[in-house]
């Protein structure tokens, strides 16, 4: 990474500039750890004491931030820094990723009826089954397996020990990060004669356009039908996503939150790391949901939820300052009902 001013502009068009830096950025840092040579930026306004001390060269700062760099150090105005960082940090990436050549390594299983564009690299030790079809650039790293009868679109990107069982979709541009898990057999069992019988699981699984799945993320197999991702969702790590699950688009799912099985979630819900989503439920579009919160009915669209069970944002923010005076609450009612019972005795 080497970057003069004006590279930067061209990259990042700031609405301005102030101040001016010599030679190149060449790390990126946070306010309080930068040096002569970083690139730092302010995306959380509690973070703005820390911007006057701040040695980085270069911050990028949002359009309304007051203040003038010192000597040889520049300041990037933008809409959205955070962004601008996000958009720098692609450049980089593509600067050091290398694409791997199209082609199949020697070392892949391969079945005789899939069908593998020319513009497609498989990597080494892949077992690819029956009626598999990959589509133009896709990457798919080392030991990957995909099942019978799975379709890839474009651009798709499997990064090593993905697993796609049978009957997946994965649709254009997707990304699945290592040890993700696409359509293993949701929990289903039913109790017959003392023991748990298993339900067989015959759906599909099927990924939409600019799905991300983070790593050691499982997606069950529909019983029946299909478990669904919508367009433009991102699955952070250890997500659980039960049998027959619809989610919507452009949603966003936190590290170890789960969603059991049949249930909807709508376009644009957000749920918060270790939330819990029972199932059978329908959650409307735009809700959120807090981190470790517990959700057991159905919530209309645009909620914004805390807890377990989870309740609306505000009467569960006044329930938690109550439960803290809880312990005081119990002495004076104790203290009250000993006055109480020495008084009658009189």
């Amino acid at each position: 990474m080497r970057y003069g001013q004006e590279r930067l502009r061209e990259l990042l068009q700031p609405k301005e500039v102030r101040g001016n830096f010599s030679g190149a950025v060449c790390g990126i840092a946070s306010l309080d750890r930068a040096e002569r040579g970083d690139l730092s930026f302010l995306a959380n306004g509690k973070y703005a004491p820390l911007v006057p001390n701040c040695r980085a060269s270069v911050i990028l700062l949002p359009s309304d931030y007051v203040g003038e760099p010192p000597p040889d150090g520049a300041y990037f105005l933008l809409e959205n820094p955070s962004l601008a960082l996000g958009i720098l940090c692609e450049e980089i990436d593509r600067e050091k990723e290398r694409p791997p050549e199209p082609g199949i390594h020697p070392s892949v299983v391969l079945s005789g009826t899939a069908e593998i564009h020319p513009s497609a690299a498989i990597g080494p030790f892949c077992v690819i089954g029956d009626g598999v079809h990959i589509g133009p650039r896709c990457r798919i790293g080392s030991h990957c397996a995909i099942g019978d009868r799975c379709r890839l679109g474009e651009d798709v990107l499997l990064h090593p020990r993905v697993t796609l069982y049978r009957d997946c979709t994965v649709a254009n541009r997707c990304i699945l990060h290592s040890g993700a898990v696409i359509g293993s057999d949701g929990y289903g069992y039913v109790w017959e004669r003392g023991r748990h019988r298993k339900l067989p699981h015959v759906g599909r699984t099927s990924l939409a356009a600019d799905v991300e799945i983070g790593a050691n993320c499982c997606i069950d197999r529909a019983r029946f039908a299909e478990t669904a991702i919508g367009m433009g969702t991102k699955v952070d790590n250890l997500v659980q996503i039960g049998h027959n699950v619809f989610v919507g688009e452009n949603c966003l799912l936190v590290a170890q939150s789960g969603v059991a099985g049949s249930t909807e979630l709508g376009d644009g819900v957000v749920l918060g790391g270790q939330a819990g989503i029972a199932g059978h439920l329908k959650i409307g579009p735009e809700t959120q949901i807090a981190a470790q919160s517990g959700v057991t009915a159905n919530l209309p669209p645009k909620s914004i939820m805390r807890g377990t069970p989870a309740l609306p944002l505000g009467t569960a923010g006044r329930l938690y300052v109550y439960w803290k005076y809880l312990p005081e609450l119990f002495r004076r009612v104790e203290t009250l009902e000993k006055e109480w019972s020495e008084n009658s005795i009189r």
